[in-house]
């Protein structure tokens, strides 16, 4: 039966939780003929264990494969499921109701090229139901299906029908969702899905199965401008090199004049070859390889286009999330963004708003939770080419991932690029960083030291800065307590203060060392993710983390400035070790035991480390 002459329809269902998204998809595979015979009779076996429908058979089991989602009548993974009629393929995905489970569904959107939204009629429209539309609407998909569900439930209501259909409407107009065809449905019993209602003689409109037959979704595509994000760099031979990737959108000839960006390096195509050989043209869709007419560099994540339809290239863009991990989101904390198939550093510069998906007011926030909505500038580590996500869904898009959790921390929709200061640019000095250290006799270095309130790092920090400044070295010393006097007075000590609190310290300390400095930090600095951030500001050899690693049980008995006492009172909030989190390092560069032997051993111990690395002599000619 399989067929594709309208081409292959990615569709996913979504909507609140039990607005009968999984039976939808079950009656659609079976009402198509795509439950083979024993498929059908282990379906009866589990409908009798863990249906839902009585006696009927429970179609949503064909769906919701994991025990857990069977056993709780939910659907928590996004289930993809593939079938055919005559007509056209299909790829559908299942996506949760609950709250919880929003990045789930959200993962199922980014794919999609039309979404159906279910509706319980006995419920109308809920929260979720908008939640999930936003999402839509976030994330490009303009065809939408109100498939307005249980209806038989509510004696095949065609008033309230209306009344859903016109709530969601003007609800979709607000958030500017595209079109949408409203279509009233009993997934249970099939009424409107595959096979026209009986009991709905009112309804005019095509079935469920008819619109999707039938809705058109390549056309968007093929009169977009032409997009390839280069994916591999083939040279099987030393005369052939060639681009491979697939065709995003717009199409290609041989002869066109084309540019590879970031570098923005033109050339003309030579040879297009696909699966089956060689082609004049490819068009959206196509997977090729391309091959140019001069010797022109490109790597993997680089972007093809027409010379003369160039994305923007930047390295500052607005953007829209939706966070996907409950480790918040902290403006300033870097992170790992993958757009298209290039990987850059990036970091989350400021948080405009937290978006209320009921109301779509935009709200004040530090920060953004699991499943939460807002809008952001981003600056990324080196400049990337992409369109707005409004123009192009292909080039537009992309997550952020946790650097070391390897955990897709957000999806993100960009707006546009962010053209400022453009009058501004990295000044050369008239003396060298090297030429300042070399006069000292020593190498720029900053050795930053971490640990909890009272474990004695300042104190060891101070007792090595006086064995340098005595050794004729040339230090400074940064401490926590100082620079909340001065430059960091604005900061509290909320998780997103703390980060930024850290990443002004590395700033500082980096320009200390441009001076040729041995630069001493002193600094809580609860999270691995700034520490390593601070870390990647210096070259390879020039920052040293050292732990001043002392139990808390005994940070608590020093208790020097009597804070750990105020804390447990409940009068210091966000106070690391009591109410907020202290991340140990990993892999520091050196471990100080404070409780074991005096401030003056854990210095000298320290200082060993540095003139080890060669930190303490001038560099070599």
């Amino acid at each position: 039966m399989a067929g594709s002459d309208a081409g292959l329809l990615r569709f996913l269902t979504c909507g609140s939780v039990d607005d009968g998204k999984s039976t939808l998809i079950g009656r659609l595979l079976h009402d198509t003929r795509h439950v083979m015979e024993d498929q059908f009779r282990s379906l009866e076996t589990d409908s009798r264990r863990h249906g839902t429908t009585g006696e009927d058979v429970d179609l949503a089991l064909l769906v919701d494969g994991l025990e857990a989602e069977r056993e709780q009548g939910i659907t928590i993974d996004v289930a993809h499921r593939y079938f055919a009629t005559p007509r056209r393929a299909f790829i559908v995905a299942d996506t949760p109701g609950h709250e919880q489970y929003t990045r789930n569904m959200a993962t199922g959107a980014s794919e999609a090229d039309l979404a159906i939204i279910l509706v319980d009629a006995r419920k109308g429209v809920l929260t979720q139901t908008r939640r999930h539309a936003t999402i839509c609407a976030l994330l490009g998909i303009r065809r939408i299906v109100l498939a307005v569900n249980k209806i038989d439930l509510m004696e095949y209501d065609e008033a309230l029908f209306n009344r859903i259909t016109a709530e969601f409407s003007a609800f979709a107009e607000k958030i500017g969702l595209g079109e949408v065809v409203a279509i009233p449905v009993s997934a249970r019993y099939g009424d409107n899905v595959v096979e026209r209602s009986h009991a709905m003689a009112w309804y005019e409109g095509p079935t469920l199965l008819e619109h999707l037959e039938t809705v058109d979704v390549q056309s968007d595509l093929a009169t977009r401008p032409f997009r390839l994000s280069v994916q591999w760099v083939s040279r099987p031979h030393a005369d052939f090199r060639g681009f491979a990737g697939s065709v995003a959108t717009g199409s290609i000839r041989v002869g066109d004049e084309i540019a590879i960006l970031p570098a923005g390096r033109t050339t003309h195509v030579d040879r297009i070859l696909g699966p089956d050989g060689e082609l004049d043209e490819a068009h959206a869709g196509d997977a090729v390889t391309i091959t140019l007419q001069t010797e022109t560099d490109a790597s993997r994540g680089d972007l093809i286009v027409h010379a003369r339809e160039r994305p923007a290239v930047a390295d500052q863009f607005a953007a829209r999330l939706v966070w996907m991990t409950d480790e918040p989101l902290l403006p300033g904390r870097g992170y790992l963004m993958r757009i298209g198939d290039r990987w850059v550093p990036a970091s989350v510069t400021a948080l405009k708003y937290r978006l209320d998906v009921d109301s779509q007011e935009h709200l004040a926030a530090r920060g953004l939770g699991l499943n939460e909505i807002g809008e952001v500038n981003i600056a990324a580590g080196a400049p990337v080419a992409f369109d707005s996500y409004a123009d192009n869904r292909a080039t537009g898009g992309f997550i952020l991932v946790d650097r070391f959790t390897n955990t897709t921390a957000a999806a993100g929709m960009i707006l546009h690029p962010l053209r400022r200061a453009t009058n501004i640019h990295h000044e050369a000095p008239s003396v060298e960083k090297a030429a300042r250290a070399a006069a000292k006799g020593q190498q720029p270095t900053c050795i930053w030291f971490t640990g909890l309130s009272g474990s004695g790092k300042s104190t060891i920090a101070k007792a090595l800065e006086a064995k340098l400044h005595a050794s004729g070295k040339h230090t400074m010393m940064l401490d926590g307590d100082n620079l909340r006097h001065g430059l960091n007075r604005d900061l509290g000590f909320t998780d997103a203060d703390r980060v930024e609190n850290i990443r002004r310290v590395g700033e500082t300390a980096k320009l200390m060392t441009e001076a040729g400095l041995i630069v001493l930090c002193s600094f809580i600095s609860p999270f691995r993710a700034e520490r390593d951030m601070v870390r990647a500001m210096f070259p390879e050899g020039e920052f040293f983390e050292v732990f001043v690693d002392t139990p808390l049980e005994d940070c608590i008995k020093r208790d020097p400035k009597g804070l750990y006492a105020k804390a447990m009172r409940g009068e210091i909030p966000n106070f690391t070790g009591i109410s907020s989190p202290y991340e140990r390092p990993e892999f520091p560069d050196l471990r100080l035991d404070a409780v074991k032997g005096p401030p003056q051993d854990a210095a000298e111990t320290a200082l060993k480390l540095l003139a080890d690395a060669g930190r303490l002599a001038a560099a070599s000619a």
